[in-house]
């Protein structure tokens, strides 16, 4: 995966120029365009955690919490771990500045292999599913009006699904501007809806509808409390927070990324845990335990509730917010693999640029077909369960790579320096978490470390073998020209920024 000369510049693979003359006419150079501001850093924090679950199914805290105030508190303890989390990841960030996240953290503290096992399993299954699921979840909710007294079919789902991807592919590699400014559009579309949602939860309360929420009843459990579940029950709402560490991928196109990673965690994460926490409010002041736990998608049923003939709002917002949610996760995932490739971890074609737009078009390319293809299977739901433990296990990892960091370079300049309370704190709960994982789960588990492990013999064949057979490496090179000839693309020139922060070892 290494093999061949890398481009920079304007220079192709067999000595070809490709023109650049448009591009960063500031530099002269083409590379990555810094186009994220503070606003969009936010919107794609926003946008990538609240997706649809907010909106589908919050039930599964609920119905393991076993009562609506245990549920409400592990949606604030969540998201106050979660806040912790990012802390550990500004300081990640502003340390070793380069995209790629947690991927290039555990590559350049713990070496190649580590690093190369959490974009396998992220390559292999965690974004290409992921995009599929939500992709189906939006054209569910745009189709389901059309077919009132049945389920949409199967092949309409998945077309529309195509499409979704195939249009939001586009308007990434067109321009990073555009992407972003969809990303802002869609991210407070759905904020406005939850922000109706919270409001009429405040009227309900006005109008004395807020039974479940007085103290006597907020605890009185519809089933006895069990620690197992109530383990589950916080496992589902970390869960839920998923994506607040994915402007990370994308630290090389901030904006003066020293102060605008940092501040936007700091906006993001509490208003996140704030709307999380009173939208279940709101939903408690319409329905019973009993009504959300029987709903399938609660704030259908909510706006049902509430807004007579203008329920059609919500399942109009969860469509809006997916789509928003597929925009964000091909945005972030183009870039983990950009960062992948660069490193020597995938095929460097990835980690070309287009000479005038500066959008990775290859890597969005890889993205898409890879997502296109889990449409097409069946068993993306299972696939998400088996390496879903593993996602969050280099969560962990990646924050035991910072205090790993401070023992082995102390002196490393760091713009941002947390106490390291904090990464104990967020260590303690994920050992929890995971301890309970596998005690509760050991064959999904098992199955996810597998999938997982598919890839050392991978890394050592296709990285860390570098006496390839000519004939391998003449056709990847061939291959490889032919690719970006068709792409219009080069290999960036990265400058300075390509060695900072990359103490680690290969």
């Amino acid at each position: 995966m290494t093999d061949g000369p890398r481009l920079r510049g304007n220079a192709s693979a067999d000595g070809d120029t490709l023109s650049s003359e448009s591009t960063k006419e500031d530099s002269g150079r083409v590379a990555l365009k810094k186009e994220i501001g503070l606003v969009s850093a936010c919107g794609i924090i926003v946008g990538n955690i609240i997706g649809s679950g907010i909106f589908v199914s919050p039930k599964g805290v609920l119905e393991n919490a076993s009562s609506v105030g245990l549920a409400l508190i592990v949606w604030i303890v969540t998201g106050v771990i979660t806040a912790i989390g990012a802390l550990c990841y500004a300081e990640l960030g502003v340390t070793i500045p380069k995209s790629g996240g947690d991927y290039s953290y555990v590559k350049d503290i713990f070496g190649g292999l580590a690093g190369f096992l959490r974009l396998w399993i992220a390559v292999l299954v965690i974004y290409p599913t992921n995009q599929a699921v939500i992709a189906l979840t939006f054209s569910n909710y745009i189709l389901q009006p059309l077919f009132p007294s049945c389920f949409p079919p199967e092949n309409g789902l998945r077309l529309l699904a195509a499409v979704c991807l195939l249009l939001l592919t586009w308007v990434n590699c067109t321009s990073v501007r555009w992407a972003t400014r969809v990303q802002d559009v869609f991210t407070t579309g759905k904020l406005l809806a939850l922000g109706l949602i919270i409001i009429m939860g405040f009227v309900q309360i006005c109008k004395g509808e807020y039974y479940w929420l007085e103290p006597a009843h907020a605890f009185e459990t519809f089933q006895p409390y069990d620690i197992g579940q109530i383990a589950l029950s916080f496992l589902q709402g970390s869960f839920a927070y998923g994506g607040w560490n994915f402007l990370n991928y994308v630290t090389e196109e901030l904006v003066d990324p020293y102060k605008n990673l940092p501040r936007a965690i700091f906006i993001s994460i509490p208003l996140v845990t704030f709307v999380y926490v009173f939208a279940n409010i709101a939903y408690v002041t319409a329905m019973s335990p009993q009504e959300l736990l029987a709903s399938n998608a609660v704030a259908v049923t909510f706006g049902e509730k509430l807004l007579g003939v203008m329920s059609w709002i919500m399942p109009i917002s969860v469509a809006l917010s997916t789509f928003g949610g597929v925009n964000g996760s091909l945005f972030t995932s183009s870039r983990l693999f950009f960062a992948g490739a660069r490193e020597g971890h995938l095929p460097r074609l990835l980690a070309m640029i287009h000479v005038k737009r500066c959008t990775p078009i290859p890597a969005l390319l890889f993205t898409c077909i890879s997502t296109l293809l889990m449409l097409c299977t069946s068993d993306m739901y299972t696939l998400i369960n088996y390496v879903g433990f593993i996602n969050y296990l280099f969560y962990g990892v990646t924050v035991a790579g910072q205090i790993v960091l401070r023992i082995k370079q102390p002196d490393l300049y760091r713009p941002i320096k947390v106490s390291l309370v904090w990464p104990v704190i967020y260590l303690l709960f994920w050992a929890f978490l995971l301890i309970f994982s596998l005690y509760s789960e050991p064959v999904v588990c098992g199955l996810g470390m597998a999938i997982m492990l598919t890839g050392v013999p991978v890394y050592f064949l296709g990285v860390y073998w570098d006496n390839k057979p000519q004939c391998f490496n003449t056709f990847i090179g061939k291959m490889t020209h032919v690719c970006q000839k068709f792409c219009v693309v080069v290999y960036p020139d990265m400058g300075e920024s390509r060695n900072v922060g990359n103490q680690g070892t290969e």
